[in-house]
């Protein structure tokens, strides 16, 4: 079975940090880009944050620049977010989306992060 098996979310206090993981199941992450995706309830999909198969170069959403950070450990088969500083918009069901140079790609089951007091 190839998937992506996503850990972590949960409940969390406003400017409390939470720390999600992506996991390959059935293939390997090595030579993948790697993208986590957010979609809060009534919005469209958006991009949070993408990072290169080699881990070298991250791109940001403005809206998480300097709270969230994304990484990946290929060794582990396995990509993280850390998630610092959340906010309540930041309240959404996240996705982590694998996607090869040919232009093949997977996405994992997604797991909810609410913020709230």
């Amino acid at each position: 079975q190839v998937r992506l098996v996503q850990s972590g979310g949960g409940l969390v206090q406003p400017g409390g940090s939470l720390r999600l993981s992506c996991a390959a199941s059935g293939f390997t992450l090595s030579g993948y880009t790697m993208t986590w995706y957010r979609q809060a309830p009534g919005k469209e999909r958006e991009l949070v944050a993408t990072i290169t198969s080699a881990g070298g170069s991250t791109v940001y959403a403005d809206s998480v620049k300097g709270r969230f950070t994304a990484s990946r450990d290929n060794a582990k088969n396995t990509v993280y977010l850390q998630m610092n500083s959340l906010k309540p918009e930041d309240t959404a069901v996240y996705h982590c989306n694998a996607r090869f140079f040919t232009g093949t790609y997977y996405w994992g089951q997604g797991t909810q992060v609410t913020v709230s007091s």
